[in-house]
């Protein structure tokens, strides 16, 4: 294979595992409700769904390694502890997640079948191909993706193309840069770059790649790439969403997630005519099924690296992965997500800095200023997951009030950042 095809191969393959069913519902939600707003939301989401998981992807190309050296200058058992929260979090919920997305959206309102047929089914095809470990990076970059970016552009293309009524001026309240952050805050793809980066790097060895400083290039590359593509995916449905607030209504009552998929199928509809409701369906399943690919074999390869290398550890793990993904798949889109909320806005934190502290200069990234970074970061983490379950106790309220950007659910940023400074500033006089 030629540099080039195999440099966008792993562009497209990296493209697709960060490419889910969430991403896809989030932006034109976000651009229907900013209306003529839209480029502030863009810029927020950009920030949060795109900068940080590439920068993600920029950490795996200097490392070279697996999650665990994200964490090992903390200490070894922090991050031992940290990769197995992280992968047993993946399993039980983003991954499972996509099974119910693509029940939902794609397979029930077409056919009827239950739950537990429709995960079964997803499950099982999913693991055939994280068995097929070594062909996953080339199936998916030169199949898969291709399709999923297709119906995007068409869907995209023909929306922006056609006539529409004047945008309406906003009623969006607060900041539409703030909104845009937090919704890209909500893809939760730092988590995701740091599993999908280090699926990448094995593929690439198992290809055939030896060399550091090539792996480097290839690994970077292909991230500013997928970065691209996201970027251009994403402004794309924003602003697909924006031209299309006058034309279609939603019920502000419904959950969230009912009016993103509301809204999303009613664009469909619109651009691509009644075919646009089956090509949706396709998107939907693609989009979330090769996220889950990528989730389960990350996985498998931590646990494999684990026990030295065991074959059978990994097929163990992968087995296990697909039958919980069925088993907690039972539950609608909704309920994962209000499962995952506690959990992640503890540990997504820390995701977050490690990405930062493992792409700046390691004479400032000393491994004292990775302890104390990320046990301010834990700290301000974990109130921020209490306040989920005890919003109205009056220690969160004031909290919330008197830290800035508390009331975000991003308290941890500013005292993160001033740990960061001044334990770098002490350590240098």
């Amino acid at each position: 294979m030629s540099k080039n095809k195999e440099l966008f191969v792993t562009a497209f393959a990296l493209f697709s595992m960060f490419f889910g069913a969430g991403n896809l519902l989030l932006p034109p939600l976000l651009g229907y409700q900013a209306t003529d707003q839209w480029f502030w939301v863009t810029l927020g989401f950009m920030i949060t769904a795109v900068v940080i998981p590439i920068f993600g992807i920029l950490a795996h190309a200097r490392l070279q390694g697996s999650m665990f050296d994200f964490g090992k200058k903390v200490s070894p058992v922090f991050s031992s502890i940290f990769c197995i929260i992280i992968y047993i979090i993946s399993v039980t919920i983003p991954s499972p997640r996509t099974a119910a997305a693509t029940h939902e959206i794609s397979i029930f309102p077409n056919f009827g079948t239950s739950a537990l047929l429709t995960s079964s089914i997803y499950f099982a095809l999913v693991l055939i191909f994280v068995l097929n470990r070594s062909k996953i990076l080339n199936f998916i970059g030169k199949f898969l993706t291709p399709l999923i970016v297709l119906i995007i552009l068409a869907i995209i293309g023909i929306g922006l193309s056609m006539p529409h009524e004047t945008v309406e001026v906003s009623k969006m309240e607060g900041s539409p840069l703030f909104a845009g952050l937090l919704e890209g805050y909500q893809t939760f793809d730092a988590i995701g770059a740091i599993v999908i980066g280090g699926v990448i790097i094995i593929s690439l060895r198992l290809k055939g790649h030896d060399s550091f400083e090539e792996k480097k290039q290839l690994i970077a590359k292909s991230g500013w790439i997928a970065g691209f593509g996201l970027f251009a995916i994403y402004a794309g449905l924003i602003l697909l969403g924006s031209y299309f607030s006058s034309e279609i209504n939603i019920d502000m009552n419904m959950s969230g997630d009912m009016k993103r998929a509301t809204l999303l199928r009613g664009i469909s509809l619109a651009t691509l005519g009644n075919i646009g409701t089956a090509f949706l369906s396709v998107l939907v399943a693609l989009a979330c099924f090769t996220t889950a690919v990528g989730i389960i074999t990350g996985t498998a390869d931590y646990f494999k690296e684990l026990c030295k290398g065991s074959q059978n550890t990994y097929i163990i793990t992968a087995v296990i992965a697909c039958i919980i993904g069925i088993g907690v798949g039972q539950l609608d889109f909704h309920n994962i997500i209000v499962i995952a909320i506690p959990v992640l806005k503890f540990i997504y934190p820390i995701a977050i800095v490690l990405i930062f502290l493992n792409i700046v200069s390691q004479k400032f990234a000393t491994p004292i200023v990775y302890r104390i970074v990320v046990l301010v970061t834990f700290v301000f983490g974990l109130i921020d997951a209490i306040a989920f379950f005890f919003p109205k106790d009056q220690f969160i309220v004031m909290f919330r009030k008197i830290m800035p950007l508390g009331e975000y659910d991003f308290a941890w940023v500013l005292p993160a950042f001033l740990a960061f400074v001044l334990v770098g500033f002490f350590q240098r006089k």
